[in-house]
This record gives C-alpha cells, sequence and structure tokens, in this order.
C-alpha cells in the first residue's frame, strides 16, 4: 500500500486492523505522534489528514492510502520550524513534552478551521467567528496536557494566529 506521509510517498504492508498511529509508529517509525490513551480521549496522536486534525488511534491506516498525511515531523525541522512550534518554544507551551506533537498538530489544524470560519460550540457569532480565550479551551479540548502546559498553550497559539490575521509574515 503506498501512503502520502509528510509529503513524501511512503510504502507499506499494514494489518488491515492496525491503526493509523501503529502504521506510523510501527511500520513507518515516526515516532513523534505518541500513543497516549489508544481511546482517543487524550488527543496525544493528533496529526492532520487532508488538513484536518484527526486522532490517527480511533482510524484504521488502509483508509488513508490516498490521503496526505502530516505528523509533527512534516510540519517543520530542526533548522526551520513551524510558525506554530516557534511559538510553543517561546511561550514554554510544554513542560514533559509528550502532549506537545498532538498539541501542535491540532493547533494547526484549529487554526485552518478558525480561518475557514467553522463555528464551534462556544461561538457567539455563527458567521463571523473569533478566537478568543474561551473559543481556544473548546476546540483545543480534545488534547489534554497532564503538566497543565494550557495557559502557555493558549498564548502560543494566539500568538501566531494574530499574525496571520494581521497578514504579517508568521516566521519561525
Amino acid at each position: 500500500m503506498r501512503f502520502t506521509i509528510n509529503g513524501s510517498k511512503r510504502e507499506a504492508e499494514p494489518d488491515i486492523r492496525a491503526s493509523l498511529l501503529d502504521l506510523l509508529r510501527e511500520d513507518l517509525r515516526l515516532t513523534g505522534t505518541k500513543k497516549g490513551c489508544d481511546h482517543g480521549q487524550c488527543g496525544a496522536c493528533t496529526v492532520l489528514v487532508n488538513g484536518r486534525r484527526i486522532n490517527a488511534c480511533l482510524t484504521l491506516a488502509v483508509m488513508h492510502q490516498d490521503d496526505d498525511i502530516v505528523t509533527i515531523e512534516g510540519l517543520g525541522s530542526a533548522d526551520s520550524l513551524h510558525p506554530m512550534q516557534s511559538a510553543f518554544v517561546r511561550h514554554d507551551g510544554y513542560q514533559c513534552g509528550y502532549c506537545t506533537p498532538g498539541q501542535i498538530c491540532s493547533a494547526v489544524g484549529m487554526l485552518d478551521e478558525v480561518a475557514k470560519g467553522w463555528p464551534s460550540h462556544v461561538s457567539d457569532d455563527l458567521t463571523d467567528v473569533s478566537l478568543d480565550d474561551a473559543e481556544i479551551s473548546e476546540r483545543m479540548s480534545g488534547n489534554i496536557c497532564r503538566c497543565s502546559a494550557y495557559p502557555n498553550i493558549v498564548d502560543a497559539i494566539r500568538e501566531v494566529h494574530g499574525r496571520e490575521v494581521h497578514g504579517a509574515e508568521v516566521d519561525a
């Protein structure tokens, strides 16, 4: 089977019952995506599939042969961090770091949802979505940080969103 992961074509023969998370970690050795609860409750395994964030533990790998899959490894590199990765570093949006890859992938996907005007359960206006702290908290609620770095995570997201909204170039 062929998969497009982080912009590269990869081949693998996962068990038809294997999750996307297991394909990434076990078969392709992309260990940035973390296995937390394996039940879709913690968000540690969040990746982007066709630009949308999903819990990789809850979907079968074989369902994503023709999809564009992006993991934390595909967002940036040590030499060229993604703006969200840079913001997490600047705002200390991590402590132990275990949830950080899922938090970052989720935040990137979430900002895309906001840019598309998709409301959340706490959106006051369904036609003009603003990203205040309540919106960020609601939209990121599927990602748990057991170290409670939430205020710093929110600050990092707010910074990147502010740069995107105001049209300034986001630099890493």
